[in-house]
């Protein structure tokens, strides 16, 4: 097993937050007091923001910008190779941040600013040769193949593109069994009964239906990646949410202080859950993300909006930072707090990169959120430079801090 990135890790900034109440069904956790709230949201993908379409339900991206405005850390945790990841995360507008991948077995960090969109922070491998080995024992006409993390997948014979994530290349069997791998795919008819000779194999063993085995090294599944995650952000054991519908999702709801079952999950991962949501095609996920976030006017904007949310859940004053990219408009606009006499980077705004400052000013009136502004002439907003986090940056303190 690789040992994680404490350097690339510890960037982040990071504060303590309050604990969620658990209840039987999906309910708001909202306050119009100003709390600290921030906590990890781990969210499956497959059936819990993605449909089996590959679609996105309305409304999620919108939401989990807000989610993000409040100061939460979202985390996707699935069991999809990197590179059937990555597109969704585009899509979910999570292109910075952290992902669990492959049920646990790669730990990456989103970003955007990284070449290939991402930094590996941890991966945990094993030996596949035993396992492969064992496979062909009991069920000679398995399929197997092997993740080449980003990439796709090296197979002993072809796959339908539908059912692995990435590109594919036909190899030897042998040549499947002499590096360490993160992941191995095993399908045959009723392969899942032989789980338990596998497991014996020193290998983590999820059925994906009856005739698909995921296997992992030992240990690994989704709870403990996220964990990891967890405690190098800072965030406390009992400020965590997880929303997910499959049986390789068991531990992760396990695992979590809050654990969201989706509604047409199977009874088994219903029961293990504290909560269960609506089904994907009722916008399950939803309910739970909004649930996480302060009530503000639907009617604004969306800066607008996540302005407005992350004021309204920092634990102390505010300023919006932005910094320029080439041209005037905006790389990046955050919300910073201040607490015990320092400045705290509180939450990104995602509606503020690629807008200009005007658009910023504007957003923050329409959320009624006034700022400092000049004596003579026009009145404009009084920006601030900041130093020491990019270039060309500024801050403008709202309600007239």
């Amino acid at each position: 097993m690789t040992p994680p990135d404490t350097s690339r890790l510890s960037r982040i900034v990071e504060r303590p937050g309050h604990v969620l109440k658990k209840s039987g069904s999906v309910t708001a956790h909202s306050s119009n007091t100003r709390t600290e709230v921030r906590r990890l949201v781990a969210l499956d993908i497959d059936g819990t923001v993605v449909d089996r379409e590959a679609r996105v339900p309305p409304g999620t991206v919108e939401a989990l910008d807000l989610v993000r405005a409040a100061g939460h850390e979202v985390v996707l945790a699935t069991g999809r190779s990197l590179a059937g990841l990555l597109p969704i995360a585009v899509r979910l507008g999570l292109t910075d941040g952290w992902a669990v991948c492959s049920n646990g077995a790669l730990t990456i960090h989103l970003d955007r600013t990284a070449p290939s969109g991402y930094d590996v922070v941890e991966t945990r491998t094993f030996d596949a040769t035993r396992v492969i080995h064992r496979a062909l024992d009991v069920a000679p006409s398995v399929r197997v193949a092997i993740e080449e993390v980003g990439w796709g997948w090296r197979t002993s014979s072809p796959f339908e593109p539908s059912e692995l994530n990435g590109q594919q290349k036909t190899v030897l069997l042998s040549d499947l069994m002499t590096e360490p791998v993160t992941r191995i795919v095993l399908t045959a008819p009723g392969i899942r009964r032989y789980a338990g000779t596998l497991r014996a194999a020193g290998v983590t063993a999820t059925p994906q239906g009856a005739d698909w085995l995921d296997i992992t090294a030992p240990g690994v599944n989704k709870a403990v990646a996220l964990d990891v995650v967890r405690a190098h952000l800072g965030v406390p054991a009992d400020r965590t949410v997880a929303v997910g519908d499959g049986v390789n999702d068991l531990d992760m709801l396990a695992w979590a202080a809050r654990s969201v079952a989706m509604g047409h999950a199977a009874a088994i991962v219903r029961s293990a859950a504290d909560e269960t949501t609506g089904t994907i095609s009722e916008g399950g996920a939803l309910a739970v993300l909004r649930s996480l976030v302060p009530v503000v006017d639907n009617s604004l904007s969306s800066l607008a909006a996540q302005i407005a949310t992350a004021e309204a859940s920092a634990p102390g004053p505010v300023v919006l930072r932005v910094w320029h990219g080439i041209g005037s408009d905006l790389a990046r606009c955050e919300a910073w707090t201040l607490q015990d006499g320092h400045w705290l980077r509180h939450a990104p705004i995602p509606s503020g990169a690629g807008v200009t400052m005007r658009a910023i000013e504007a957003a923050a009136l329409e959320a009624g959120l006034p700022y400092p502004r000049g004596d003579e002439g026009r009145r404009r907003a009084q920006w601030r430079s900041v130093t020491g986090d990019g270039p060309a940056g500024f801050e403008l303190p709202l309600r007239g801090l």
